[in-house]
């Protein structure tokens, strides 16, 4: 089952159950006008059965305009979960080399804070590239919903933006490279109720394209991620309490060739194929 947020004709923020690829229920007349109480109930996907959303009036999602599928979560990442992800991140610096080796090996694994929920740029919106990068990449990734508990709910589309030569210049400079405008991309809904075993089977691919042509695209396997996803989400809440949950992005896979940046007006479109397809142009800012 997809959830989403949406803004309707009146600008008005509400919540929503995709019904099918085309097609959204507002979810107001079962009483679910946010989605922190459905993700924080005990089975959401039982919630929303029992609320019988199913039977509720559809409209069309053309009509309608998709919002990031947070409220007041926090977005953390995890990072050199993937070997390809360790490799490129070594080649970045000489200087960095050893460590990105050893925490890919390490028992504690790299997490990183990324993004405020109001921060967090929705399909369909501009992601951004720092004016002051010279190397700007993309990163697709799967993306763990969280309730205030911890529990895995649910899984979205993530695109962690990075500047590649300010990380590799030196690490201390990974929240520059790591956080500013337009730098988290979520969407495009949140797909809820699926185990990891099965989430493990999807695919992640990219496509970059320019100027109406393709200038990039891969594809990786959520199968390839080193670490168990409830190992992730247990070392995020060690010590840290999240009152609204937290959304937490698992690593890239696919590492586009050293000699690519992205240019503003590239549009970046990243497909998980158990959850469907975000798609955003590019700024600089």
């Amino acid at each position: 089952m997809n959830v989403c947020r949406y803004r309707d004709r009146d600008g008005q923020i509400r919540i929503g159950w995709m019904a099918d690829a085309t097609n959204v229920t507002d979810l107001a007349p079962a009483g679910l006008t946010s989605l922190q109480p459905l993700l924080e109930s005990p089975d959401p996907v039982a919630t929303l059965r029992a609320a019988g959303v199913e039977q509720l009036p559809r409209r069309s999602l053309s009509d309608v305009r998709l919002c990031a599928p947070v409220e007041r979560q926090e977005v953390w990442a995890a990072g050199v979960t993937y070997l390809r992800s360790k490799t490129a991140r070594m080649e970045e610096s000489d200087f960095s080399a050893t460590a990105y080796d050893r925490v890919y090996a390490a028992e504690r694994p790299e997490i990183f804070f990324k993004s405020l929920a109001e921060k967090v740029v929705a399909t369909g919106e501009p992601v951004g590239i720092r004016r002051d990068a010279k190397w700007s990449v993309p990163e697709p990734e799967l993306a763990l919903v969280l309730n205030s508990r911890g529990h895995i709910v649910g899984h979205t589309i993530g695109n962690d933006m990075s500047s590649r030569d300010i990380e590799g210049e030196n690490l201390l400079y990974l929240p520059q490279a790591k956080i500013y405008t337009g730098s988290c991309a979520l969407g495009p809904w949140i797909t809820l109720g699926t185990p990891e075993a099965a989430a493990r089977e999807w695919k992640i691919r990219i496509e970059i394209r320019r100027d109406g042509q393709s200038v990039f695209s891969g594809e990786t396997s959520v199968g390839q991620i080193k670490r168990r996803f409830e190992e992730l989400a247990e070392f995020l809440f060690r010590s840290q309490d999240f009152p609204h949950g937290a959304v937490l992005l698992t690593g890239t896979g696919v590492v586009p060739s050293d000699n690519f940046t992205l240019q503003e007006q590239d549009i970046v479109k990243i497909e998980i194929s158990g959850i469907g397809s975000m798609q955003n142009p590019v700024m600089v800012v």
